[in-house]
């Protein structure tokens, strides 16, 4: 530097050195810029805070929970309009669904529950009735396109609703205190995925041995989901034969005779009505309700055990706080709570400190437990270290 200023006039040199006031008056700008900017991101964030801790102390407004209708309509309209609208509620639920759990997150702490639940039994009816609303258009669809890739498509987006929008409210439905309303309700969304002995069986023998060997519902240690919808279902039909039949409702007086007889009736009478193509594809909208039930019956008690004569308690089921599964589906992610107070109405549940928690929400366990391997990896090391699988790890 010495060097290169001796090579200049001695006037020149001092310009180089001199700082020039229009320059210290624009650092000096900048600077209280940045303060400025600096202090107001200080408080903006002190703010945030705030509110966040003013709101923690709220329930979550009811309005969120309208999310949940998102899929049914979808559906709805995919169905009416065909083509590649059919595929909308496929690509919402198994799609958009996962990320949008990543991206809300949970939500931690956790909010009182609301004063009145009158809009969200307004809510479990709408969907009831949204959902049978799907179902009528997948026959419209059906008819309309035949054999056409847009049937199936049609039949899996309508499933997915089904099992989402129908079977979850044929569940709360289930624990309420039996009226006209609530039963036909119950009886219609049920009936929609062929699977009316749910309710029997899921009162029944589900809420007083999950966690045990006794319960088809619960998924063992190391079972794969494909493992266990294969035992599951047909398990939890003859279990809920046997409760009918443990209540002297034998031969032709038990229930599940007249289950399937009405079954078989409707389904002729939609064949006869409307077709061959509409029964099938009513047929695999059922299937694929199902298995959705039980993807998610799987991750709601996998690999946890109750020893003989132990209490439930909260670490007995699974839970977990993803905003975006817990808006769209009814609080279904707070199970654990829903197993200590089975009589309690799902906008009134709340997380159990006690219980083990999903690695994500119900949304983006799916893509997890389709895979046995990735599950077991992402699983096993939360299971509760009291639960008597918890030394069998791997």
């Amino acid at each position: 530097m010495r060097t290169a200023l001796s090579r200049l006039p001695p006037r020149a040199c001092l310009s180089r050195l001199v700082v020039k006031p229009a320059d210290i008056a624009a650092r000096a700008t900048v600077l209280a810029l940045v303060r400025l900017c600096l202090t107001r991101y200080s408080r903006s964030h002190q703010a945030v805070r705030f509110l966040q801790q003013a709101l923690s102390h709220r329930p979550d407004p009811a309005v969120l929970h309208l999310l949940g209708l998102i899929n049914p309509v979808l559906v709805i309209t995919g169905n009416i309009a065909g083509d590649m609208a059919v595929a909308m509620g496929v690509v919402y639920m198994l799609g958009v669904g996962p990320v949008l759990d990543w991206l809300l997150g949970e939500a931690r702490p956790a909010r009182p529950a609301p004063e009145s639940g009158t809009a969200f039994e307004a809510l479990l009816r709408a969907h009831a009735v949204l959902q049978l609303i799907a179902v009528a258009t997948l026959l419209y669809r059906a008819q309309l396109d035949a054999n056409a890739w847009t049937t199936w498509v049609a039949a899996l987006s309508t499933g997915l609703c089904s099992g989402a929008s129908g079977i979850i409210v044929a569940h709360e439905l289930g624990h309420k205190r039996p009226s006209w309303s609530t039963g036909v309700l119950r009886f219609l969304c049920l009936w929609s995925v062929l699977y009316a002995h749910f309710t029997t069986e899921h009162n029944h023998t589900h809420h007083k041995h999950v966690a045990t060997p006794a319960d088809p519902a619960t998924a063992r240690y190391g079972e794969s989901l494909w493992a266990f919808v294969l035992r599951t279902v047909p398990g939890q039909f003859t279990d809920a034969w046997a409760v009918h039949e443990r209540k002297g409702r034998t031969g032709l007086r038990n229930p599940m005779w007249h289950g399937m007889a009405g079954a078989a009736a409707m389904l002729a009478a939609i064949h006869w009505a409307i077709g061959a193509w509409p029964l099938m594809a009513f047929i695999a909208q059922a299937a694929f309700a199902v298995f959705l039930l039980e993807y998610i019956n799987y991750i709601r008690h996998y690999g946890l055990q109750r020893q003989a004569g132990e209490r439930l308690r909260a670490c007995h089921a699974w839970q977990s706080e993803s905003r975006w599964s817990r808006w769209t589906l009814l609080e279904l992610t707070r199970h654990p709570a829903h197993h200590l107070s089975a009589s309690v109405p799902f906008w009134r549940l709340q997380p159990e400190a006690d219980a083990p928690c999903l690695p994500g929400g119900y949304y983006s366990c799916f893509w997890l437990a389709v895979v046995p391997s990735v599950w077991r990896a992402r699983v096993h090391p939360r299971l509760p270290t009291q639960s008597p699988v918890a030394g069998k790890r791997g």
